[in-house]
């Protein structure tokens, strides 16, 4: 009997969990085990709903004890704290010390073994990177179901000062050098435009979109090329033109040194600094891996072996320092198989990038102002099944099987991104690419195949992207039929 554990049941790790315990069967010859700190699975892209206060934070939360119950997985209401890859002094079969959250187990620790882990714990919301962001400082975030009610109830009453005629300065973004999720602050700055001139309060609001990609549409993927109707275009130039039909204003190019009450301090890639001041800000955070500590069997940590400095896991990537102009597509992982155990795997946010997508860039006094990559949504989810497969395969046949892989230098993506809600006002940016990665070897001057690279606005998309809430949730619910439904 073979034992699989997942930390984490996001996107990612949700995925691994269903698929596997689908190609395993349901006889208990093999045991599944998911291993999360949360009780209650997220749909996390319609936070963006939530934080506008269009939707009901029960439309993206269910709890995810009963669809385990139901599908056959063990579930750890818990916090991953240390993995100990080699076993310990009682058992060379590896282990995962966790700390339960569970509110009927309160400080209660354990040691789970396994014969496959698979890493999907998401990111840490690092808020602390920058003095004064996030709930805790002066800022709301939609990472969170709670925290997008709280961005809901602020952006209320910010509603209702200008319905009392006072002026106001909304900023949306990203409040870090080095965040990702640029189309989710995208998202949000869209939404509460809409929300704005749904409430007549739009002519007194001046909203801004601070961000630190170089040029607008970069997403943290550098940008894409869109060939339509004959002409060949670039999403900086569609995007551009969103903002000017909405007059939302953008700040390129910047990151946030400090937020005070009412004021953002902040730094661009030319090196000059800036204040502005604000009524209502809602700034993503950066992300680092969870704090999870790796030891040898003797005891020893052996962290730096397994994760990158940044907490993220390494896995079959090439993290050789390089020049921009050096990377590669070949440098992304295609297994995410730990290069130090071959029964340990990171998916989705939990893996170590081999680097950046968007070109880096530093300030003159060498701040990095440039997004990180995103790993999300869609990709997380292929990478969870592929994962799942190759467990799945190894179990079944042997170590000896061989992986699936998932590259993400040769997946595509699709991606809606919502400009506002509404089944007759609403409207959704509609963005398909292929690969996710560039590839300026097998396309060059783009990176990307321009038939499968696209991008549309418009209220379809809008339709579409509610038309997928109730498919992923359904799909995550585990209910009849779930696995017909794609990643």
């Amino acid at each position: 009997m073979a034992r699989v554990v997942i930390l984490g049941a996001g996107v990612s790790g949700h995925t691994a969990a269903l698929r596997l315990r689908r190609m395993l069967g349901r006889r208990g010859d093999h045991e599944v085990v998911v291993v999360t700190p949360n009780a209650n699975w997220n749909w996390i892209p319609s936070n963006i709903w939530v934080g506008v206060g269009q939707m009901p934070r029960e439309k993206v939360v269910f709890p995810l004890a009963p669809v385990y119950e139901k599908t056959g997985v063990e579930f750890h209401q818990a916090r991953a704290m240390a993995i100990r890859p080699e076993g310990d002094g009682e058992s060379d079969q590896g282990a995962v010390d966790v700390e339960y959250t569970d509110p009927g187990r309160p400080g209660e620790t354990a040691r789970l073994r396994y014969d496959y882990l698979i890493n999907a714990t998401g990111p840490k919301l690092n808020f602390g990177a920058t003095p004064g962001l996030g709930p805790d400082g002066h800022t709301v975030s939609v990472c969170t179901a709670d925290h997008a009610i709280a961005a809901a109830e602020d952006l209320r009453a910010t509603i209702e000062r200008l319905k009392a005629g006072e002026p106001q300065t909304l900023v949306i973004g990203v409040g870090h050098g080095m965040c990702t999720c640029e189309g989710a602050a995208f998202e949000y700055a869209f939404n509460v435009e809409h929300q704005l001139r749904e409430a007549g309060v739009r002519d007194l609001a001046e909203v801004v979109y601070l961000t630190n990609e170089r040029e607008l549409g970069d997403f943290g993927v550098g940008g894409m090329t869109f060939e339509q109707q004959g002409f060949v275009t670039t999403s900086a130039l569609w995007t551009a033109s969103i903002f000017r039909e909405r007059g939302v204003n953008a700040i390129l190019g910047a990151h946030v040194q400090r937020v005070e009450e009412g004021v953002i301090h902040y730094e661009q890639l030319d090196g000059t600094t800036h204040e502005l001041a604000f009524d209502f800000a809602m700034l993503l955070p950066p992300f680092r891996g969870q704090e999870i500590t790796a030891y040898d069997r003797a005891g020893e940590e052996i962290t730096d072996r397994v994760f990158a400095p940044s907490g993220f896991m390494k896995v079959d990537a090439d993290y050789t320092p390089k020049d921009y102009e050096a990377w590669r597509a070949e440098d992304w992982p295609t297994t995410y198989e730990s290069p130090a155990y071959a029964n340990v795997f990171a998916v989705g946010i939990a893996f170590a990038p081999p680097h950046a997508i968007s070109r880096p860039a530093k300030s003159p006094s060498g701040t990095v102002i440039a997004p990180a990559p995103p790993r999300t949504g869609m990709p997380s989810g292929i990478m969870g099944r592929t994962v799942a497969a190759t467990i799945a395969d190894r179990i079944k046949s042997g170590d000896s099987a061989t992986a699936h892989t998932a590259s993400m230098a040769r997946m595509g993506a699709g991606c809606i991104a919502s400009a506002g809600t509404g089944m007759l006002s609403g409207s959704a940016a509609g963005m398909t690419m292929y690969p996710v990665v560039p590839d300026y070897q097998r396309f060059p001057g783009s990176g990307r195949d321009l038939r499968h690279t696209k991008g549309e606005l418009g209220l379809a998309g809008h339709w579409t992207k509610v038309l997928l809430h109730h498919l992923f949730i359904y799909k995550a619910k585990a209910r009849a039929m779930w696995w017909l439904i794609p990643e």
